[in-house]
């Protein structure tokens, strides 16, 4: 016991070290209209394509959970960590709207090469919730772009599809982030989609479909997936208000329509049933949890002061 608490007590001086330099007004002096100028563009870039809103989303999480918020998950190179298979399926339009923001950015010669393409990331991650209708919040910048990026950093770096609840606590913990914190990002899965081989095993197996699916939805998850189509069909993660950013995704857990193994899970261990149900009974108080829980996400390995660099362009270093 005494071991877990020092362990924990060290984490949290590292955590906390590590964003001791980010502030809400960071660029004030140097780029004061950068806010405005993201929205402006991620906006814009929403109203070509809803698809902006989860991949943008996804896009920061899975760049925060390998190497910290450092923008590498942007970097192009023979061996970058965007082509691991773990990361093949994020959608383009998530980088395409970090790049659209950065020209954004630079066409005003105060902001040019100014602003992190990691702070952008993250401002936008904001912008696209909020255009989903999901609650608006304060975004702490500072951050400073890393200049690795590798595939193998992503090696049993992301939560997968079938992780029970010790798993994702485990590796959630690893980054400063609690159960509650880990039930309300994937909260987040209230948007977007999912191919059909992610969760395949689900509805065709030896002993039929899981038990902890409902089944009138596994049975039309098997007409929108057919054993012998294209597996990279995708199907909404939310079956009930896919394009709004709520508190669906609980209710859905609770009917036993989590479309990932990892999802149900939340909702089938008694551990963290309490909270699905809680999220499930209250937009307010899911809403709540969830900017606690993705604003720790944005402090994970930041890179402050002197370390890193501000990319002039955000797929390669300087």
């Amino acid at each position: 016991m005494k071991t877990q608490i020092l362990t924990f007590l060290l984490l949290s001086l590292f955590v906390a070290s590590s964003y001791a330099q980010l502030g809400k007004d960071f660029y004030q002096n140097t780029c004061p209209n950068v806010e405005s100028i993201v929205k402006s563009a991620v906006t814009k870039k929403f109203r070509q394509t809803f698809v902006t809103v989860p991949a943008t989303l996804r896009l920061f999480f899975h760049d925060c959970f390998v190497r910290g918020c450092d923008a590498s998950v942007l970097l192009a190179n023979a061996n970058a960590e965007k082509d691991h298979p773990d990361n093949l399926s994020l959608a383009g339009d998530g980088f395409d709207t970090v790049i659209k923001a950065k020209a954004a950015l630079d066409s005003n010669p105060n902001c040019r090469n100014k602003v992190s393409c990691a702070d952008i990331l993250a401002l936008a991650t904001r912008d696209v919730i909020g255009l989903a209708g999901g609650p608006s919040y304060s975004v702490e910048l500072g951050r400073r772009d890393g200049r690795v990026s590798t595939k193998n950093s992503v090696q049993n770096g992301l939560p997968q599809p079938h992780f029970k609840l010790d798993q994702l606590n485990s590796m959630f913990a690893k980054h400063g982030l609690s159960q509650t914190d880990m039930i309300a990002l994937s909260g987040a899965h209230t948007l977007g989609f999912s191919h059909c081989s992610k969760f395949s095993k689900r509805i065709y197996n030896k002993k039929g479909i899981d038990r902890t699916l409902n089944r009138q939805y596994a049975l039309q998850l098997r007409q929108m997936c057919p054993l012998k189509v294209d597996p990279r069909i995708a199907i909404n993660m939310d079956p009930t208000t896919p394009r709004t950013f709520d508190n669906a995704y609980f209710r859905n857990l609770q009917q036993g329509k989590g479309l990932f193994t990892s999802d149900q899970n939340l909702f089938t261990d008694t551990r963290s049933r309490p909270t699905v149900n809680q999220f499930a009974s209250s937009n307010n108080a899911f809403n709540q949890a969830f900017v606690a829980a993705i604003t720790k996400l944005g402090r994970v390995g930041v890179l402050t002061g002197n370390k890193g660099e501000i990319r002039r362009d955000c797929t390669r270093s300087n």
